[in-house]
């Protein structure tokens, strides 16, 4: 990473910002043309470019998870831990309501009818049971920090990781958008919730512990699998 702090704060509120305008977007503006599969090839995409343009200044976490999970393997700061989740959060509002300004200039257009908001049982896509909808955070947000894990060592083939990342985050919104609308990031999920307000707020817990105990699966498994080149 290059820069200053504050270069990499704002690398990761741009970037965040971003990847919610960019993802929730298409599943907001577009999601009736382009249905699931366009949905996630555009997060994917999207992820994938942020990679390259700010990776080199932030390492572009721009979700939570990613900041935690690195900084508990030892290969990030734990000093700017703080920093970079408010810089997350702060960069997926802004997002959202850039998003929502947007949106509003459709004829018609109502938030309460869709707004590319993560939810469960009710507020699942397809009524997913909370239970069912907390497992399957879980294993897809450990997927991806998995991924990250794997592709940042230096073993790996250079120049190679935003592929490898962007593609996994599209492959798990495939699996997960009809059961919770894909979090994996609680800054994106965030970023939506609070424009929304009401119970997309109230639901943030379950990807907020989703996602704590996935950095714990996806470190664990990683050590057994990467142990011998750790």
């Amino acid at each position: 990473m290059n820069g200053t702090p504050l270069n990499r704060y704002f690398a990761e509120f741009f970037g965040t910002l971003l990847l919610v305008l960019f993802g929730c977007g298409s599943a907001v503006l577009a999601g009736g043309d382009i249905g699931f599969l366009g949905v996630s090839l555009t997060f994917g995409i999207a992820l994938l470019f942020l990679i390259y343009c700010i990776g080199p200044v932030s390492g572009c976490h721009v979700n939570p998870a990613v900041t935690l999970c690195l900084a508990a393997a030892n290969k990030f700061p734990k000093a700017d831990i703080a920093g970079y989740v408010v810089a997350q959060l702060a960069g997926a509002a802004v997002g959202g309501y850039v998003l929502y300004m947007i949106a509003s200039g459709l004829p018609g257009f109502d938030i309460a009818k869709g707004f590319a908001l993560n939810g469960f049982a009710e507020h699942s896509p397809r009524k997913f049971s909370m239970v069912a909808c907390l497992i399957t955070e879980i294993f897809m947000t450990a997927t991806l920090l998995y991924a990250i894990l794997c592709s940042t060592k230096s073993y790996y083939a250079n120049g190679f990781a935003g592929v490898a990342i962007g593609l996994t985050l599209a492959g798990i919104h495939m699996v997960s958008i009809p059961v919770t609308n894909t979090s994996v990031n609680l800054a994106r999920s965030f970023g939506v919730a609070i424009v929304h307000g009401g119970w997309a707020l109230e639901q943030l817990w379950l990807f907020a512990v989703a996602h704590l105990i996935a950095i714990v699966v996806a470190l664990v498994v990683f050590k057994f699998t990467h142990c011998e080149k750790c």
